[in-house]
């Protein structure tokens, strides 16, 4: 009876081995090398941040973005693109490359709302005083940076890309 539970066991475990999987996931072994990425897109990586740690890297994956592409107008990626999490500064970052090793754009939360730029903080007073900030992300792509706010007010909601002089750059109503 042992016998068969042990070869009952290790047929299960054969089996289970041979099955096709696709891990999109793909960690480095060390602080900044990029494991499993075309050595241009790890290269570019390793010089923008180099001080990067926790890093994980994945196909580039629509559902799973913090950023509104249409808002930002970065360039469409598609699933051949790479996408990397990282730690850096004490924040969470997001940052794409394409196929080739062009960076995109990175983002990051901005959990303390006393680090946005006053000139953010006087316009949303001034202009959005009714709404409550649901989430703020700071981006940055090719030269360029702005937040990413998305505010709500009751059953309202929207989104804005906000310069840092205060500047309303693009806005979306009824997000979700």
């Amino acid at each position: 009876m042992k016998l068969q539970l042990m070869s009952l066991a290790a047929g299960v475990v054969l089996l289970a081995s041979c099955g096709s999987s696709r891990t999109t996931t793909m960690s480095t072994t060390t602080n900044n090398a990029a494991y499993g990425v075309p050595s241009g897109v790890g290269t570019t990586f390793a010089g923008q941040f180099p001080g990067a740690t926790n890093i994980h890297w994945s196909a580039y994956d629509a559902s799973v973005v913090p950023v509104d592409w249409e808002l930002v107008g970065w360039p469409a990626l598609t699933s051949s693109d790479y996408m990397v999490t990282f730690d850096q500064y004490g924040n969470r970052y997001y940052s794409w490359y394409d196929n080739q090793g062009n960076w995109v754009g990175s983002s990051y939360a901005v959990t303390n709302l006393g680090l946005m730029p006053a000139n953010i903080s006087n316009m949303l007073g001034q202009n959005y005083s009714g709404y409550t900030i649901e989430s703020v992300h700071r981006e940055q792509w090719k030269g360029q940076g702005a937040y990413e706010l998305k505010l709500r007010n009751y059953d309202s909601k929207i989104k804005l890309l906000v310069d840092e002089n205060g500047t309303v750059l693009k806005r979306k109503d009824k997000v979700d």
